[in-house]
């Protein structure tokens, strides 16, 4: 098991390579790369980036939150999930210049929910139980019969070692009590996929269970980021235009890989949409995301009030939380990060962090990037004003450009989500973020093979209700996997 870190705060140690555009041209298998690939990157200067994402700077979102009208809180932790699932990156660093295709991605590109599953039975058999006597289900905290956890609790709980330690596929899933309940979920949801199947199927063996049950459960997972997660995020237009008009920017001359255009920049939509306080369970009292309720992650359950009421975080009954508007704001806290130790408040904000990531894997600008989309010019004009309010306002010059994942929120901000019906700003992403982002996603899917979209575009989902399943249904259904 690797050293746990949160999300985007890994120790960025590692081998850095000083190299010239020309060497981004090739994709290879298992590393990150590029979109834009004859874009010049930008250059800004390093102190305004920081005064640019600084506390009390034009990014603080202050005590004051603005909420979505119909974003669910749930889809950006499940974004973080899918986040997870298809990108694990060890090795890069903000202070020098990073060559994508030097840096090896951790996890496969493609979402076949290896963050759950690990290598299978064969390769991390400790992950799941003992095939002849029970089953190949996955291990939760019950069955594993966690040390030093009450009864009441293992049952809501990740597998676990006797120090803590979650037993699963990436420990990162474990670094808040939202997304080590949503890993939990999964478990849950194809344990009752296998127990169907085992108990329709008596005469197949464990083995040929667990292939047809991780088959079901990763294509229904998969159907839920093309029918509900990217049209939550990116607008149903844009995700139908894909669909139906293909690809026209991510486009891989040989494997799938990540751009670094999406996982530095597009992909960091969220960090504008996490509330400061959360709620954890139906009428239950506000926490904030740093407390001990919420938790910094990688830790055991202790309480049962730290169980999540999944009603609150997805579209259950019209009740749940809200995301936070997609915006060029952050919450304050995020601003000022408690775990990172260090004396230097740029090193502590999450937004100038992003910042200097960016220009450390030498990004094009986002109006540079928004002419390659290909996006009205009126509408590159409306964004550049925006930004161009914001930085002047505080004192920040960044008149050489704008950091693409700046540009991408200040874009959701003034043009918002393009949905059929029209553009709602705040609401999701704008065509450049949107492009990207579905883009990128759904061509990981066209081609990877095992995928349904990459080899059976007939099939829509056995669970749910009439070839729709929703992240309701699969929450519903992992519920009744509690047990086995």
């Amino acid at each position: 098991m690797s050293t746990p870190s949160h999300h985007g705060m890994h120790s960025f140690s590692g081998k850095n390579v000083l190299c010239t555009m020309e060497s981004f041209e090739k994709e290879s298998i298992g590393r990150f790369g590029r979109i834009f690939r004859h874009s010049a990157p930008l250059y800004s200067n390093p102190t305004e980036l920081a005064q640019l994402g600084a506390k009390n700077g034009p990014m603080d979102g202050g005590n004051t939150p603005q909420f979505t009208n119909n974003v669910p809180l749930g889809m950006i932790f499940l974004g973080q999930f899918i986040d997870h699932d298809i990108t694990f990156d060890t090795s890069s660093n903000f202070s020098s210049i990073n060559n994508p295709n030097a840096i090896e991605n951790v996890r496969s590109a493609n979402l076949d929910l290896d963050c759950v599953f690990g290598g299978g039975p064969e390769d991390e058999p400790f992950m799941y139980a003992n095939a002849q006597s029970t089953g190949l289900y996955l291990l939760t905290g019950k069955t594993n019969n966690n040390d030093a956890q009450a009864n009441n609790l293992r049952k809501h709980d990740l597998p676990r070692t006797a120090t803590g330690t979650a037993i699963i596929g990436d420990p990162r899933n474990d670094e808040n009590r939202v997304i080590s309940q949503l890993q939990l979920a999964f478990i849950r949801f194809y344990n009752y996929v296998y127990d169907e199947l085992k108990t329709a199927n008596p005469g197949k063996s464990p083995e040929e269970i667990h292939r047809e049950a991780r088959q079901t459960v990763t294509w229904h997972y998969q159907w839920i980021v093309v029918n509900e997660f990217l049209p939550t995020l990116c607008g149903n237009k844009i995700v139908n235009d894909i669909l139906g008009k293909g690809r026209k920017v991510y486009q891989p001359t040989g494997e799938a890989f990540i751009p670094v255009e999406f996982s530095v920049a597009a992909y960091r939509f969220g960090h504008s949409m996490i509330a400061q306080n959360l709620k954890l369970k139906l009428g239950g009292a506000t926490h904030s995301i740093f407390s001990p309720q919420f938790g910094q992650g990688f830790a055991k359950l202790t309480n049962i009030n730290q169980v999540i009421d999944w009603e609150v975080f997805f579209d259950f009954d019209g009740t749940y939380q809200r995301a936070e508007t997609l915006d060029t704001k952050l919450a304050s806290d995020l601003l000022e990060l408690p775990f990172i130790p260090s004396p230097n408040p740029a090193d502590k904000s999450l937004a100038t962090r992003n910042l200097r990531r960016g220009q450390s894997f030498l990004l094009p600008s986002g109006e540079s990037v928004a002419e390659k989309i290909g996006v009205d010019a009126n509408d590159i004009n409306t964004v550049k004003t925006l930004v161009n309010t914001l930085a002047t306002t505080h004192g920040v010059d960044i008149s050489s450009g704008t950091p693409l994942w700046f540009y991408i929120l200040a874009e959701a901000e003034a043009i918002g989500r393009v949905d059929t019906t029209g553009n709602t700003p705040g609401e999701g992403l704008g065509p450049v973020g949107a492009t990207i982002v579905a883009e990128v996603i759904l061509g990981l899917l066209e081609l990877d093979h095992e995928s349904y979209l990459g080899s059976n575009r007939d099939w829509i989902p056995t669970l749910g209700n009439n070839g729709e399943f929703t992240m309701k249904d699969l929450l519903e259904d992992a519920d009744k996997g509690i047990e086995f």
